[in-house]
């Protein structure tokens, strides 16, 4: 067995039967407060359960809205168009192995998507992900949820600033991700959506994005 680099402090000291014990019941104690955030949290509330603790989002500003709004519609009028799955927009609260996430669009392919149910509250990860940055939650979108969402294997993950209007497409590399240079026409090409490729422009131009949803574009 080759020992991860991350356990060699834990499994190298002495007082491993006690770390050991110590670990077991903080990840118990996290578990049941994960169970209360599940009957705490509403529909009408943005928030995410990350290493124990919950994470309540403020509201947005319009251009992240307009921007998300943007990607979604998109994404959705593509898949929908080609019967390729189910995209959803900041509501959907995924489940990972620790944590909950509650990103501002997800995209499910048609496998995963087959086993979804009209009811469901809870998802599984996803095939594709994508972060709209905001200040408060750039951290995280570029930290723990960067990380989880490799590790579950999310084959791709895009991160938009609204501020500098760039997209950065990342795509799954054994358990990290790896950027992806995106074409000097400045297009962005799926592989988690197949024959998805659109303008990075289209996501912050309204003009645009009219264009490419009447096939103009």
């Amino acid at each position: 067995m080759v020992l991860d680099k991350r356990l060699q402090p834990i499994v190298q000291s002495p007082d491993l039967p006690q770390l050991l014990e110590d670990l077991k019941q903080i990840w118990e104690e996290e578990q049941q407060r994960r169970l209360a955030f599940y009957d705490w949290v509403t529909p009408d509330m943005k928030a995410e359960f990350i290493e124990g603790e919950i994470i309540l989002h403020s509201p947005v500003h319009k251009k992240h809205n307009a921007v998300t709004g943007a990607v979604y519609m998109l994404l959705n009028a593509h898949v929908l168009h080609h019967r390729l799955g189910f995209v959803g927009i900041e509501k959907i609260m995924l489940r990972f192995r620790r944590n909950d996430y509650e990103p501002d669009v997800v995209f499910f392919g048609p496998e995963k998507a087959a086993s979804l149910i009209d009811s469901q509250t809870l998802f599984p990860p996803p095939d594709l992900i994508v972060e709209v940055l905001s200040e408060s939650t750039e951290n995280r979108d570029r930290g723990v949820k960067k990380q989880d969402y490799a590790l579950h294997g999310v084959s791709e993950y895009w991160i938009i600033d609204p501020d500098t209007e760039t997209v950065e497409q990342y795509l799954l590399n054994g358990r990290e991700y790896r950027l992806q240079p995106l074409k000097e026409s400045g297009l962005l090409e799926s592989v988690a959506v197949p024959g998805f490729s659109i303008p990075v422009r289209a996501f912050f131009d309204p003009e645009l994005q009219m264009k490419m949803l009447k096939g103009e574009a």
